[in-house]
């Protein structure tokens, strides 16, 4: 099939198709031909556009990225409207929302559900720059205002986004699963409960910590 289009829509259409087959068929289906034809192109413009398939399931996880942090940004409440803590519950509960929304796409990002793919360790360090640096940032705030310990954020900051991801993808997998009448998870504000208060638990003990 010979392609008219632009090399830029070209590129963008294969990615948006890959996101199509993710979130709809997940991970496994992610092939050069499934993803051609949900594009209504052909395999030789995937090879052109990206070099095969690993090329572009690194675009896909770029985008998922892309579209995470444009999320925790939009989400962001302003520093004169909002404490540090306040900013901290919210890029916590975008980070849930997100992964709810788009549980194949989170998966791929943050799971190995393909193990023949593993973005480069400077993919991996740009997708870390992207939206850890935002928690940071949060957190650095944090320490000037004396509500959490220390001066070097990192720390603090990776023990928070590892609850918040603990939590949220605790929730992912009983979300696929037979309802648990009772449980925690019962509902979604539960679900947005439960995470903030695990967060707010973890800021309590980075307050304390010397």
């Amino acid at each position: 099939m010979h392609e008219s289009t632009p090399d830029g829509d070209l590129r963008e259409r294969f990615i948006a198709a890959g996101l199509s087959v993710l979130n709809e068929r997940g991970a496994a289906e992610l092939t050069v031909r499934r993803v051609a034809e949900q594009a209504g192109s052909s395999t030789m413009g995937i090879y052109s556009q990206f070099g095969g398939r690993g090329g572009l399931l690194e675009a896909i996880y770029r985008r998922g990225f892309e579209q995470l942090r444009a999320d925790l940004v939009a989400g962001l409440p302003g520093e004169d409207s909002a404490g540090p803590i306040d900013a901290i519950l919210t890029l916590a509960t975008c980070y849930r929302r997100f992964a709810l929304d788009h549980p194949g796409l989170y998966s791929l990002m943050f799971e190995r559900p393909l193990p023949d793919f593993d973005p480069s360790p400077q993919l991996r360090s740009w997708a870390l720059a992207e939206t850890f640096s935002l928690l940071a940032g949060q957190v650095s705030r944090a320490q000037r205002a004396g509500l959490v310990a220390g001066d070097d954020p990192a720390r603090p900051a990776y023990l928070l986004w590892t609850t918040v991801h603990g939590i949220t993808s605790v929730e992912l997998t009983h979300a696929v699963r037979s309802a648990l009448p009772g449980w925690f998870l019962d509902s979604d504000e539960a679900g947005v409960q439960v995470l903030r208060e695990g967060v707010r638990a973890v800021l309590v003990g980075l307050a304390g910590r010397a």
